[in-house]
């Protein structure tokens, strides 16, 4: 009984998975005859906030997707400066997360993780960057992940 059970979880996991993969790249089944090299790399994420140190046992408490070719999209509220933040600092997501300078935050020790995961140009991208507290999140130099 536990091995069909196990294996129903399982099939359920790879149609989420696959599920999730026809959201983030919209419009790509059958988008080019087999063989041919499509003019765009594809650049979709899945950009989270979670509560807590670590996005992998923590709290989601909101998530979006962002696509960038052909033309920005996504469930993200501005993707094109999203989008247009990522071509200016490719791969490099650090200064995006990075709280401004004139940021006043209180010491607390309350984190928030954000992630992106998914695709960029064609190559692979999982970013982990963990705030202090809520207001650190907030004071982000950045768009991407003001959502």
């Amino acid at each position: 009984m536990r091995s069909i059970a196990k294996g129903l979880g399982l099939g359920s996991a790879a149609m989420a998975l696959t599920a999730l993969t026809a959201l983030a790249w919209p419009g790509t089944a059958g988008a080019a005859p087999a063989g041919t090299a499509s003019l765009y790399a594809p650049s979709a994420l899945v950009l989270s906030v979670t509560a807590g140190p670590d996005a992998d046992t923590g709290t989601v408490l909101r998530a979006v997707t962002l696509v960038c070719a052909p033309t920005p999209g996504g469930t993200h509220p501005s993707p094109a400066a999203a989008c247009g933040e990522l071509r200016a600092n490719g791969a490099q997501l650090d200064p995006l997360a990075a709280p401004a300078a004139d940021a006043v935050c209180t010491r607390e020790w309350n984190p928030m993780t954000v992630t992106a995961v998914g695709v960029w140009q064609g190559r692979r991208l999982h970013y982990t960057y963990t705030f202090a507290n809520p207001c650190g999140l907030r004071n982000t130099t950045g768009t991407l992940f003001a959502f």
